[in-house]
């Protein structure tokens, strides 16, 4: 990590404040998702997710528990959640597991430094809802290469190879 990027980092946690973390640098991208499962899961209009390497949240207070849930792929994902006020933390969906954290920007200190980089599965979004002109939205899903700064998808490779081992290990 550049000296940059290591000395940035944004601190969270639930309500109750048993369960506190930080991510150490910035997110590799963040989504608003306006898919119908993250509208009733988050019981919002959208999720606000940002997509970091889980070894750079690190926990400051508390465990948060691992809870599976249902996702529309059929895969399922796992969200963090603090286990005495239940607030969701961040999940870690089937695509990447454990090697990624998809942190709820809602639950960071300072929520405003997360804006969106994209807004994706526009096409069930709630009509009142309106999308911010500058920033990307697509219907569905995008290209990651595209719309990922070299930096994220430069982080991202970094990622594979344990992200293929987690898959290798899930099947057995």
């Amino acid at each position: 990590m550049s000296e940059s990027v290591k000395d940035e980092h944004f601190d969270g946690g639930c309500d109750c404040r048993q369960v506190r973390y930080r991510m150490v640098s910035r997110p590799l991208f963040v989504h608003c998702c306006h898919c119908r499962w993250c509208q009733r899961e988050s019981g919002s209009a959208f999720a606000l997710n940002a997509m970091i390497e889980a070894d750079r949240v690190q926990l400051l207070a508390g465990t948060p528990v691992l809870v599976d849930t249902p996702s529309d792929s059929g895969a399922g994902q796992q969200i963090a959640r603090c286990p005495h006020c239940h607030i969701a933390l961040w999940s870690h969906y089937a695509g990447a597991g454990p090697v990624a954290s998809f942190v709820r920007v809602g639950t960071l200190d300072e929520p405003d430094a997360m804006p969106p980089d994209v807004h994706i599965f526009t096409a069930s979004k709630q009509p009142w809802v309106q999308l911010p002109p500058g920033t990307p939205a697509v219907a569905e899903y995008y290209e990651r290469d595209q719309l990922w700064p070299a930096a994220s998808l430069a982080r991202r490779q970094l990622m594979l190879p344990a992200i293929k081992a987690w898959h290798s290990q899930a099947l057995t």
